[in-house]
């Protein structure tokens, strides 16, 4: 199941940039989060591939969305200029960007090359 964050759980979940100027990752696991907005048509086009790809990789991954136009400051902190856009968060080392509706075996390429997950 996905997970839609607020400023407050970004900070307790994926990274404290109140606290850290340095990229420090507060989660157990690899995630990747959705940035997105409720009008955007190719944001809901990625929702249902991105639940069964949490179902897929439960327990190995999480997948997190922030809705951009509730969280501006979140969408700002990264530079969110376009959505959907996934910030791909592996447990150790810096995250990754990626921009547009991306197709399915994208994000599971990304999940192995990026995060170190496979079903």
């Amino acid at each position: 199941m996905t997970e839609h964050l607020t400023k407050e759980t970004f900070l307790s979940k994926v990274f404290n940039y109140e606290q850290n100027k340095d990229w420090k990752f507060e989660g157990d696991k690899p995630c990747v989060i959705d940035f997105y907005a409720d009008w955007c048509q190719p944001c809901k086009m990625v929702a249902p591939v991105l639940e069964e790809l949490s179902a897929d990789f439960a327990g190995k991954l999480n997948i997190y969305k922030v809705n951009t136009e509730e969280e501006q400051e979140l969408a700002s902190v990264f530079g969110i200029r376009s959505i959907p856009s996934f910030l791909f968060v592996p447990s150790t080392g810096q995250p990754q960007m990626a921009m547009g509706a991306l197709p399915k075996d994208t994000f599971v390429k990304a999940f192995k090359d990026v995060l170190g997950v496979e079903k």
